[in-house]
């Protein structure tokens, strides 16, 4: 009930008829506030503050029962209201842009009828003259809407911890006492009167701290900045500072200013609010992604161990051969350290980008993955040839280039499954090019790739094969792209994907 006194007497400005019209009505929003957190409890302790503000404030002018039943009307318009808005936003405690059009619409309406009952009281109990009832009604209605707008975002913030936690945090940054001590010095030359001339033209200047907080911190550095600025501007007029323009309409434009820098602030906290969650669904899908790449990238090793695992029964079971047996499982274990290291490279990359550079000759690579498809070319009638020069360094995360290699002789294999076996070709080859570049090509005999698959070939999730994963390429392309390089397809009538990365420094050992 103090700090409700006490808002009616800051704001007590310009009063009409010296009654509770004003051009702004501030205590209105406290009183909605705690209606909104109790209820019906509110009744009261609003109703005995209306009456101490007409004791303390005013002077008691309406007398004591036309002021009891000015407070009991108001108190029931006001409840009405608070209910209102109670029951339709229990659920919510945010503001939104959608919340704040509500409330603004729902106030405007209910405080139009709330205020015709008041005034129209007033009048009847000759306070007002009835032909000052229609500019009375508006001047009240507008003095609650603008004290709604001003001050209860600000309320509504410190109602709440996590709130005040925001509020703190924006108190804490620097800009806050920027556009705060730009405010301050706006309204120091509305004091000194050097820009309030000529109906105060230059009151738009106000709009740079708003839009400047309102852009920076969003609303809850708004809700405080607009605030200080009202009471700025009502303590000048009180101390009889501004007089070049009537209170009532420089209220209306700090209304506008401030529903203005609200719906901005509003705007940039949805905004920030749609991007985390972007991040979020992002980290989710780039999570689901390295799933998907882990399970496309660790078939061919498991398949390889199963292989391997198969012979190792075979040779047990028949006894033919044994000499054949340690290099089996020499190879097992191979193939089974090359799927953990491909588990911890992919979820390093994955996670933070880390890739373990090393120089390193392309052809050693070539000849890493060239082994690795041996008997399955062997098997499958499959010629794979390779022109590579020696002597051509690249620094590179190792595992990750034999992975975008191996993918792309992998789809080649697949392509070249659709041709008679005396056509199924494939040929790597790597060359230096100018601007020490190296070019990695990867051609087959398959049917090539037409002009509309190439526009969506590197997209994840898209795939020529009914059992493919839409992945391979995919993840080709961002660890070639993450080194530096850059992947494509070429259109004609055999198959050509080729892959360009920077070649080392031979001076330094560091990527050119």
């Amino acid at each position: 009930m103090a700090a409700y006194v006490l808002l009616d007497w800051v704001s007590y400005v310009e009063p009409l008829f010296g009654l509770n019209i004003t051009p702004w009505n501030p205590e209105f929003a406290l009183g909605l506030l705690l209606w909104l957190k109790i209820g019906r409890r509110a009744a009261l302790p609003w109703f005995v503050a209306l009456e101490l503000s007409e004791h303390l404030v005013r002077g008691l002018p309406a007398g004591p029962i036309v002021s009891a039943a000015s407070a009991v009307l108001l108190v029931t318009g006001y409840g009405i209201v608070s209910e209102l808005l109670r029951r339709a936003l229990r659920s919510s405690r945010e503001y939104g842009n959608r919340q704040m059009t509500f409330w603004l619409v729902l106030v405007v309406i209910a405080l139009t009828l709330n205020g015709l009952a008041y005034v129209g009281l007033l009048t009847v109990a000759g306070l007002i003259p009835v032909e000052a009832l229609a500019d009375s009604t508006t001047r009240y209605v507008i003095g609650d809407v603008i004290g709604f707008v001003m001050t209860m975002p600000l309320l509504w913030i410190l109602s709440s911890p996590a709130g005040r936690r925001n509020l703190m945090a924006a108190l804490g940054n620097w800009e806050t006492a920027g556009y705060l001590s730009l405010a301050g010095v706006l309204i120091g030359c509305m004091f000194a009167g050097w820009i309030g001339t000529g109906k105060f033209r230059h009151f738009y200047f106000l709009f740079l701290p708003i839009i400047w907080a309102a852009a920076r911190q969003g609303v809850n550095a708004t809700a405080l900045i607009v605030f200080v600025i009202q009471v700025g501007i009502t303590s000048a007029f009180r101390l009889g500072r501004i007089d070049v323009i009537p209170f009532s309409e420089l209220q209306l434009f700090g209304a506008v200013l401030a529903i203005v820098g609200i719906f901005i602030g509003l705007t940039v906290d949805e905004q920030r609010k749609t991007a985390n969650e972007l991040k979020n669904s992002l980290r989710l899908a780039a999570a689901g992604e390295m799933a998907a790449a882990l399970a496309h990238e660790l078939n061919q090793p498991i398949t390889a161990l199963s292989a391997y695992g198969r012979a190792c029964e075979h040779l047990l079971a028949h006894g033919d051969n044994p000499a054949l047996l340690p290099d089996v499982m020499r190879k097992m274990v191979l193939e089974a350290g090359r799927v953990s290291e491909v588990v911890i490279r992919l979820r390093e990359f994955f996670r933070t980008g880390t890739m373990q550079l090393e120089a390193t000759d392309i052809a050693v690579i070539v000849d890493g993955v060239v082994a690795q498809f041996a008997a399955q070319c062997e098997t499958s009638c499959v010629r794979l040839s390779v022109a590579v020069v020696p002597g051509i360094r690249i620094r590179v995360d190792r595992l990750q280039i034999e992975l975008v290699l191996r993918n792309l002789v992998a789809n080649a294999v697949d392509a070249v499954m659709a041709r008679p076996p005396e056509h199924r070709e494939i040929m790597i080859t790597a060359v230096r090019l100018a601007g020490a570049r190296l070019q990695v090509t990867v051609e087959d005999s398959g049917p090539g790739i037409t002009a509309k698959a190439i526009s969506q070939l590197f997209e994840p999730f898209v795939s020529g094969k009914s059992n493919g994963l839409g992945l391979g390429l995919a993840l080709s392309r961002s660890i070639v792209e993450a080194h530096g390089g850059s992947i494509w397809a070429e259109t004609g009538e055999r198959g050509l994907l080729r892959f360009v990365l920077p070649l080392v420094d031979h001076g330094s050992e560091h990527v050119k």
